[in-house]
């Protein structure tokens, strides 16, 4: 559970990190990850065309309840603010973290069970690697990147 919790955070930290910069970088990693799951993911053309609507409306809807409001927070976490934070804006902050992760929680529930209806449960979670896969991907590129700066 930590480790997904760490993913997480990493995640929300890197795609926070885009969206300070440009829109279009956030659509470049949607992009790639559609390209990920399509090629990775060995739909039928039926499953597909259903699959698709589904994924993308819970793609956006996790955007914007759950990155855009930890987005919101996240100012809070960093080391040179840190130490001016408040024993109740620290509860407040917690609690905002817990709701954000119920609602992540929540949304991917309701993707399970909407794709339940149109494919195996294999599949299902053949994509929940898929995206995790992504996600460690995206990050380890990140981690390039960010080391090749500081050369």
């Amino acid at each position: 559970m930590k480790k997904y919790i760490l993913l997480l955070l990493l995640f929300v930290f890197a795609f926070g990190q885009g969206m300070a910069q440009k829109k279009s970088k956030r659509d470049y990693i949607k992009s790639l990850k559609i390209a990920f799951i399509t090629d990775n993911l060995n739909l039928t053309t039926e499953e597909a065309q259903k699959f698709w609507p589904i994924y993308n409306s819970y793609e956006d809807h996790k955007y914007t309840e759950v990155y855009k409001e930890y987005k919101g927070i996240k100012h809070l976490l960093r080391d040179n603010e840190f130490g001016e934070v408040s024993e109740a804006q620290a509860k407040k902050t917690l609690e905002q973290l817990i709701t954000i992760k119920k609602k992540s929680l929540e949304l991917e529930k309701k993707l399970f069970e909407d794709l339940s209806d149109i494919m195996p449960s294999t599949k299902i979670l053949h994509l929940k690697k898929l995206e995790d896969d992504f996600n460690h991907k995206l990050l380890e590129k990140l981690k390039k990147e960010y080391h090749n700066k500081e050369k």
